[in-house]
């Protein structure tokens, strides 16, 4: 149930994150035949195509975070045994929970510190802009913690343990794997 709601969540995050990217095209492809064209442009065209670049991204992390699909290296963790996954597993969560916190108390500051200040061509509150590091830390941190709590009480499967992928070919490689092993009939049985 927990997992659907994420699930839904995440695709929520995926069609906000393209209506993102959709403006910004549409923005700046307009700003740039409106310059050339008619000598004339959209005025907050740049600032809030920034704007939106900045939520994208971190939007888009947290999507990344939630399907593992930051690049990292396994080379270590994927030959322990599960015990020493698992405990790898919890230490990098921690750490990350840590540095979560921060970025997230960091986030808060700026907000405060910029709440007033107007931008120069849209007049809207600057704390906007660092608003998302707030929603990033917020929603990451909520999915690490989720997944802390199945790894420390043991709900999680060794191969998720391992919860970065050494290359993108090689994360590829290994789904075709999966999915050619599970579609091979049993040995001694005739297709």
């Amino acid at each position: 149930m927990l997992n659907r709601i994420i699930d839904r969540f995440c695709r929520f995050l995926e069609l906000l994150v393209a209506v993102f990217l959709a403006i910004m095209v549409v923005m700046v492809f307009g700003n740039v035949v409106l310059r050339y064209g008619f000598n004339s442009g959209i005025i907050v065209s740049e600032e809030l195509s920034r704007w939106l670049f900045i939520w994208v991204t971190f939007l888009g992390a947290v999507i990344a975070l939630k399907e593992h699909t930051h690049l990292g290296s396994d080379m270590l963790v994927s030959r322990l045994s599960v015990r020493g996954k698992r405990a790898c597993f919890i230490v990098s969560h921690l750490l990350m929970l840590y540095i979560t916190w921060i970025f997230l108390l960091g986030s808060i500051h700026q907000v405060k510190l910029n709440w007033n200040v107007e931008a120069a061509s849209s007049g809207w509150s600057v704390g906007i802009f660092y608003a998302a590091g707030i929603a990033f830390s917020v929603l990451g941190g909520l999915l690490l913690m989720l997944e802390l709590v199945r790894a420390v009480t043991g709900r999680l499967q060794e191969s998720e343990l391992v919860t970065v992928q050494e290359s993108e070919e090689r994360a590829e490689l290994d789904t075709l794997r999966a999915e050619l092993a599970e579609a091979k009939p049993p040995a001694g049985t005739r297709t």
